[in-house]
């Protein structure tokens, strides 16, 4: 499943010092405190399942506004940003007053993170429809690989049936990372599966922790097959009564999908487990047979963005180091260096894990969609509906008829959607660090 991610919610939480903690998958900056109280450990957000990155060492946050020590051997992993403009608390480097600093620090902070909670779950999301209605369109004989097509077909869905057409479903994408945050707190509250990992990590540990994940995903898989079905499904054809049967050929007066309120989701996902509310078709998939894919996807995109994140951050962390130690850093690139790393290597994680891991996607969603009586709409047209009608018997089956009636390029169906989502949300890093760095050179 994705983050959509989303894969999520990271970038809300950035405090205004610098960043010295060298995390497994610190997918996102820690929240800003005034006090200078020992965080424990750093909890963190994880986006739309399973997309889940947040897996982390468990640190523990030095004081606010203390720096971590550093040795010669260590290098930047104890103090990768200069410490020149980053200090909130104090006098702030570089010119800039403290209290000046500070405040614009935590507004900096906030407004980046709403910049990229913004990207993720609102901008992104016409790419996250047209995508999953590609990857569930087994009929489609354009397979839109190239962005040029995508915005082709987004602006006759939008011309046929307005704008709500590409943000259906948005509302029931954050009901399912509700469900998913609850879930894993409410798992590691009564068991003694690690919400994060210690520093001092060993396999047992990390076997446990990703057992929390898998467990967090199988409470969070229904809810989202409802919230994968509001993205699909077509406004238009949802809403005819007396629609046709599109097993046997009957007509049939019940609503398909008349109600798509917020709540939609849950109700859906409920009925999903006790197997009443919409009827299904006897070609709907039983929760067990999606039990393995829905938990492979999960923990593989979990840990492949996890492993980025951190490959990202040594990186850019050490690059930074070394350009303080030549006193070639300026302030207002010190207090970039705060924010921006952590930005990009989750954007990078972010990618990474998606374009790895979409073939399975497209599986994944063929077998949580199938059953469920779902028109879709026309994606080689850009007008019309069509039924979901497919008969796979599991995974391995949905993989070899793909790979047989589809070719090796059918796994990849909507993935120019993928690309226009991330030139996005780059773009929108880029506008975010201009604005930033514009501000922070008037300040100083």
């Amino acid at each position: 499943m994705h983050p959509r991610r989303p894969d999520g919610f990271d970038g809300l939480g950035y405090r205004s010092g610098a960043r010295d903690e060298q995390g497994f998958g610190d997918a996102f900056p820690a929240r800003s405190f005034s006090s200078a109280s020992d965080l424990s450990h750093w909890v963190t957000t994880p986006p739309d399942i399973p997309g889940s990155r947040n897996l982390h060492w468990g640190e523990k946050s030095p004081p606010y506004g203390v720096p971590a020590p550093s040795t010669p051997l260590e290098g930047p992993a104890e103090e990768p940003f200069p410490r020149g403009g980053g200090g909130g608390g104090g006098g702030g480097g570089g010119g800039v007053p403290g209290q000046s600093s500070e405040q614009l620090n935590r507004f900096a902070g906030f407004g980046i993170g709403l910049a990229s909670l913004f990207t993720e779950n609102v901008l992104a999301h016409p790419c996250i429809v047209l995508r999953r209605q590609c990857q569930v369109n087994y009929h489609a004989r354009h397979y839109h690989l190239t962005p040029f097509t995508v915005i082709n077909i987004m602006y006759s869905f939008n011309k046929t049936q307005g704008p709500r057409a590409l943000w259906k479903g948005m509302g029931s994408t954050f009901i399912v990372q509700g469900v998913t945050l609850g879930a894993e707190g409410i798992i590691s509250e009564f068991t003694p599966l690690p919400r994060e990992i210690s520093h001092k990590w060993n396999p047992k540990q990390i076997g446990e922790h990703l057992l929390l994940k898998s467990l967090t995903y199988i409470v969070a898989m229904p809810f989202y097959s409802a919230s994968l079905i509001e993205t699909v499904q077509d406004l238009f054809g949802c809403c005819i009564k007396n629609k046709l049967d599109w097993e046997g050929g009957q007509r049939q007066s019940e609503i398909i999908r008349d109600n798509t309120g917020i709540l939609e989701c849950i109700k859906e996902g409920i009925g999903r487990v006790i197997g009443l509310g919409v009827p299904h078709s006897k070609r709907l998939l039983p929760l067990l047979s999606l039990i393995f894919p829905t938990v492979l996807h999960g923990v593989l995109h979990y840990i492949i963005s996890s492993v980025i994140q951190k490959i990202v951050l040594l990186i850019l962390k050490r690059k930074t180091y070394n350009s303080h130690l030549a006193e070639s850093t300026s302030p207002v690139q010190s207090m970039l260096d705060a924010y921006f790393p952590e930005l990009i290597a989750n954007f990078a994680a972010s990618l990474c894990s998606d374009v790895i891991l979409y073939p399975l996607e497209t599986v994944l969603h063929r077998l949580h969609i199938q059953g469920t009586r779902t028109i879709i709409d026309n994606t080689d047209l850009g007008y019309e509906v069509l039924p979901i009608n497919t008969q796979y018997e599991g995974m391995r089956d949905c993989i070899n008829t793909i790979r047989q009636e589809e070719g090796m390029l059918g796994f990849y169906k909507g993935f120019g959607a993928v690309v226009i989502q991330y030139t996005l949300h780059a773009a929108v890093l880029q506008i975010t660090k201009i604005i930033y760095s514009t501000l922070l050179q008037n300040s100083v």
